[in-house]
């Protein structure tokens, strides 16, 4: 690995691990401390993301790299990584949506890691269960790859640590956003929405 600076606005030290598991080095893994390299060169740990390993934190930033300013946003990157699905329209009928077949080392990588999360029992592993319900496996190891995406892309912009609750409310505020739009669309057409527990009582 090349002797690279460490990321401008980085923490001195590595904060304390949120997953749950024990860190266990992988048979792969190279003898030195490869974690706290990847920390140095890219000011947080990557590897404190449900699904993404050493290796695979090691992979991202060697395609991507710690600086993610030449991406727009999270959408833009999740799209240069092919997890977007690309709708495919002919004489204004959908041919297809699935997302483009990229060779990206990253994207592999990505995932790889969402294929693992499937019994975790955290956001992540509820997001990918719930997904697979919805869309079925393939589509599902998709989706929960560009929620990764998005994760790393949040991650190396800011700088700040992984955080769960962060996911909840982002969660929370597109439910309310969406209540808020059916609320505005059942007024325009002359109706009330009651919610159920309303209804039970």
């Amino acid at each position: 690995m090349r002797d690279l600076p460490r990321a401008v606005g980085a923490p001195v030290q590595m904060p304390p691990r949120t997953k749950t598991c024990i860190y266990q080095r992988a048979g792969n893994e190279p003898t030195f401390d490869l974690k706290a390299e990847l920390f140095r060169i890219a000011g947080v740990d990557l590897t404190d993301v449900p699904g993404i390993s050493t290796i695979a934190a090691h992979t991202i930033l060697m395609e991507v790299g710690p600086d993610m300013s030449r991406f727009r946003n999270a959408s833009a990157f999740a799209s240069w990584l092919g997890l977007c699905p690309e709708k495919q329209v002919s004489e204004g009928k959908v041919l297809s949506t699935r997302s483009r077949k990229v060779k990206n080392r990253a994207a592999i990588a990505l995932r790889l890691g969402a294929h693992c999360l499937y019994r975790a029992k955290n956001y992540l592993g509820e997001f990918h269960r719930k997904m697979k319900w919805r869309l079925g496996a393939p589509a599902a190891v998709t989706a929960t790859a560009h929620k990764l995406a998005r994760i790393v892309y949040h991650m190396l912009s800011t700088k700040d640590p992984y955080s769960e609750s962060v996911l909840v409310q982002c969660d929370r505020q597109a439910s309310t956003r969406a209540e808020i739009r059916l609320r505005r669309q059942a007024a325009n057409l002359g109706f009330q929405l009651t919610p159920v527990s309303e209804l039970d009582s």
